[in-house]
Formats: C-alpha cells, sequence, structure tokens
C-alpha cells in the first residue's frame, strides 16, 4: 500500500468526520532552509479548533528508508519546523479541552509495515506522546492505521505503538480489530 492510497483514505475520512475542516495534501513549510512537506494537513475550524499534521509511510518508503531512523527523524523534522514557518501557527485558545495538535505518523496496515515497525519496536515506542508547540499541548502518535475501508464514512482510525500496548505483545494484538487489514498483517508476519 502506498502512500498515496492512504492520503486518499485520509481525505475521505476527514471530509466525512469533518466537513468544515481545511484538508490540505503535501503541505510544505520551510523555516529559514528547514525545508520539508507534511503528507496531510487538516485544520479543523472551532469550535473543536485542533490541527492534524500527518506524516504516512507505506510499503515503499519503509523499503527504501534506511531504518527507523530515518523515517523519525523525518517525522520529528516536521514536527519541530512546521509551525515555525510564517504559513502556519498554532495558538492557545482558553476554550480549548485537549491538544491543539496531532503530530502523527501512520503506518500502511500491510506485512512490510508490520515487520519494519516490529523490527523496531523500540525506537517507535520511545516518541513520547506528550509534547508542546509554543505552549500549545501536542499530542504525538506513531500508529498504524485501521478502517481504511470505511473512510468515506468517516471511520479511519489508528492505533498507537507508542502509547498503551506495544506492537508485538499480546495486548497490542486483542486491541486489534478483527477481520482488518493489520490483523490480517499480524497473522501473516508471526
Amino acid at each position: 500500500m502506498r502512500e498515496d492510497d492512504l492520503a486518499t483514505r485520509l481525505v475521505d475520512h476527514f471530509d466525512a468526520a469533518h466537513p468544515d475542516a481545511a484538508v490540505h495534501l503535501e503541505e510544505p513549510y520551510d523555516h529559514y532552509g528547514s525545508r520539508g512537506v507534511a503528507d496531510v494537513y487538516v485544520r479543523v475550524p472551532p469550535p473543536t479548533a485542533v490541527d492534524y499534521l500527518v506524516e504516512l509511510k507505506g510499503d515503499p518508503a519503509v523499503r527504501h528508508a534506511t531504518g527507523a531512523n530515518e523515517i523519525l527523524r523525518q517525522y520529528r523534522r516536521m514536527e519541530r519546523y512546521f509551525y515555525r514557518d510564517d504559513a502556519h501557527t498554532l495558538e492557545p485558545r482558553l476554550s480549548r479541552d485537549g491538544p491543539g495538535a496531532f503530530v502523527l505518523l501512520f503506518f500502511a496496515p500491510t506485512e512490510k509495515c508490520v515487520r519494519h515497525v516490529r523490527e523496531h519496536a523500540s525506537l517507535y515506542a520511545s516518541v513520547d506522546p506528550d509534547a508542546s508547540v509554543d505552549g500549545v499541548p501536542v499530542t504525538r502518535k506513531v500508529a498504524f492505521l485501521t478502517g481504511l475501508d470505511d473512510a468515506a464514512a468517516g471511520g479511519v482510525n489508528f492505533l498507537s505503538v507508542n502509547a498503551g500496548a506495544r506492537v508485538g505483545t499480546d495486548a497490542f494484538r486483542r486491541a486489534v480489530p478483527d477481520d482488518t487489514r493489520l490483523a490480517a498483517a499480524l497473522d501473516a508476519t508471526e
């Protein structure tokens, strides 16, 4: 599964779940030469007022990466510099209950991605879920996407590998919905 397939499903999901949200694909950022692209950037307007900043990894990206460190460097770079350029801001809101943004590293629910994440489970689990950007709380998640076939109904979800049960554990496997792509990929790689 490729990143453009994942991005299409996320666009469908956000169109259904948050019809007023501004969804941007391949959103560039540039902070004094620290350039990059967020695969998906979603800004949900008030009263929710939350951003979703997404890095997607499918089979081709995992195959071509030199390892988990390269993937995490790209994710951290996006997190570090996206809101520092002049085009993107994240502002505190007195009425906000919860994070102002979710910075997400999503893996496709495929055998190749499952093998990769399982092999580097400790590195991905080390991503602290709690952070802040300019005083605004941010939640970081490294996760597998689930519910991709329900994207048009707003049914995309994810299963985190950096908070709660670690990939490869019985607890993680029990959390995976039956009859999903992720369940099939886990079964095929065990």
